[in-house]
């Protein structure tokens, strides 16, 4: 039988709105036995079912001999492809690749492929909408610098929207990461950039939507 396996960054986010909808729709029910009952008890419902929509956790599992390739780190729409400057790590011109994720996305984050985290740091900042240019250095942000086992060095870097209160990030300096391990969660609108070599082999365009640990965004120029 099949279930919804719900992220561990929102059971107790679930467990908490069922038990205070709970204890509203008991004392309307007790107090207010009318059409108001039904109409809470209604968006009660709603309520729970957008929750757990947006807390769950579809399994994925990729397989790729590859570890070149560079694969989504999150669910979304491809909305920057562009050259551009990085200069919190890199100080230099690098490839940009930016996932838009809406609340309807899955919102956890992927390690987009194998190597070691070298890098990760969180920054507060603004909560703009996440597909405006800016948001990539004035958001909250996360940003987390991956070494390839082909010693590539690429930067992801999660994102903070107009909705997202938060960044949970799992990745820490000198962490072995890999392929279908879960980098962190956004809640509630968020984005996620990669900056990647200039030479990288790009293969995703402009508005096409990705599938996090699925979808193949680029390969790295390696042996």
């Amino acid at each position: 039988m099949k279930y919804i396996k719900i992220h561990k960054e929102g059971r107790m986010i679930l467990l908490s709105s069922l038990l205070v909808l709970f204890i509203l729709n008991l004392v309307l029910y007790l107090h207010f036995p009318t059409i108001l009952f039904a109409i809470i008890t209604s968006l009660s419902a709603v309520v729970m079912i957008f929750f757990t929509y947006f807390f769950r956790n579809p399994p994925r599992t990729v397989e790729i001999d590859d570890p070149s390739l560079i694969v989504a780190p999150a669910d979304g729409k491809i909305v920057v492809i562009e050259p551009t400057e990085e200069n919190e790590y890199f100080g230099d011109s690098r490839l940009q690749v930016s996932i838009f994720m809406s609340i309807f996305s899955v919102h956890a984050n992927w390690y987009p492929l194998s190597g070691r985290v070298l890098k990760s740091v969180h920054h507060n900042g603004n909560h703009k909408a996440a597909y405006l240019p800016k948001s990539s250095s004035e958001n909250e942000r996360s940003t987390i610098v991956i070494e390839s086992q082909g010693k590539t060095r690429i930067l992801l870097r999660q994102i903070a929207g107009a909705l997202a209160r938060r960044i949970v990030t799992y990745a820490h300096e000198g962490k072995d990461c890999r392929l279908n391990e879960h980098l962190g969660f956004i809640k509630f609108g968020s984005r996620v950039d990669l900056f990647l070599p200039l030479d990288a082999e790009v293969f995703v365009e402009i508005g096409e939507k990705t599938v996090g640990n699925e979808t193949i965004i680029a390969r790295l120029n390696e042996p």
